[in-house]
């Protein structure tokens, strides 16, 4: 018998939160699941706790590869999922035990292909979200895509999703690349007819020192702009009646990428070669930005004069820095 979801869990060398994560998993609260853990090339003892969990849990399932990358993991996950449902965790985070129960029930409930629920963050141990009125919110085709730009209420992670496994037709995780969240998750909401979000914490996100997305920003970071440019035309395309929220959501990457470059990267050169990477994707959407006219003029400012000269926009990003530092 299929089980009703099956849990992809990469796994790269991360020995010291491997065993914490899977007994989030295999403590939770629904049975009916299947854990998939894809050992990635680790050169530390992550692949023997993968193989000891099976050992001990029929619900644990092991492949073993030369490392490729955190997509290709996910990719051969997908290709080996049984379940009617599909969900991701990172093997350095873990999840409250009734997270896929709940987001399970509420996809059923309401005949949704994805669920969502609140992603937690944790520092030090302590979880530093703030304690809301619980609530769900249930959400057509478009209402969930403009809510996946408008970033509120959840963004492009996959890991605080449960996804039909209908959603991944003809949909893969662009290997070689980082950022394959962002590059993914729009066209699995895009495969969806509908989903339903609940603001109860499902999933804590543990920051560490070391991850890519923690480290000082690098040139790897840049591949977030193949994944826009490919948002924007897709988006367009076939979904024109939110492209503001779309456009919108990139001005603020932009925005955001710009300030890491100044603020995280020491070499002048890299940061000229970084901006004037960002400043190819700006000059080819400038013009739908302006015409949204939903940007504030600080942030306006910024594009515009990336998108005039390079070193213009270091000297202002830097100036702008200066003064926050100094307020």
């Amino acid at each position: 018998m299929k089980p009703a979801i099956s849990i992809i869990v990469p796994v790269h060398n991360v020995e010291l939160y491997l065993d914490s994560c899977l007994k989030s998993i295999l403590g939770q609260t629904l049975e009916d699941f299947e854990v998939i853990l894809i050992n990635n090339g680790s050169t530390d003892s992550s692949g023997l706790i993968c193989d000891a969990y099976s050992q001990k849990d029929k619900r644990v399932k092991v492949k073993h590869l030369n490392f490729a990358g955190v997509s290709e993991a996910r990719n051969l996950g997908v290709d080996l999922a049984q379940g009617e449902y599909i969900g991701f965790v990172d093997a350095d985070d873990r999840i409250e035990k009734d997270m896929y129960y709940n987001l399970l029930k509420l996809c059923r409930q309401t005949d949704s292909d994805v669920g969502i629920c609140q992603l937690g963050r944790e520092i030090d141990g302590k979880l530093i979200n703030e304690k809301r009125d619980s609530f769900v919110l249930e959400l057509e085709k478009l209402e969930a895509l403009k809510e996946l730009f408008k970033g509120i209420l959840y963004r492009f992670s996959l890991c605080n999703k449960l996804f039909k496994k209908n959603c991944f037709h003809q949909v893969k995780f662009p290997e070689g690349r980082i950022h394959e969240d962002l590059a993914t998750t729009y066209k699995l909401f895009s495969n969806a007819n509908r989903a339903v979000y609940t603001n109860e914490i499902g999933y804590i996100y543990i920051k560490r020192t070391g991850s890519i997305l923690t480290a000082a920003y690098n040139e790897r970071r840049l591949d977030a702009f193949i994944g826009w440019d490919e948002i924007l035309q897709y988006m367009t395309k076939h979904y024109p009646s939110i492209s503001k929220e779309c456009f919108l959501g990139f001005a603020y990457t932009c925005i955001d990428h710009m300030n890491y470059i100044i603020t995280q990267v020491h070499s002048p050169m890299d940061q000229k070669k970084y901006l004037s990477f960002i400043r190819c994707y700006i000059r080819k959407y400038l013009w739908q930005i302006l015409k949204n006219k939903t940007l504030p003029p600080k942030q306006l400012y910024l594009l515009t004069v990336l998108n005039v000269h390079v070193d213009a926009a270091v000297l202002s990003l830097k100036i702008k820095n200066n003064l926050l530092s100094e307020g």
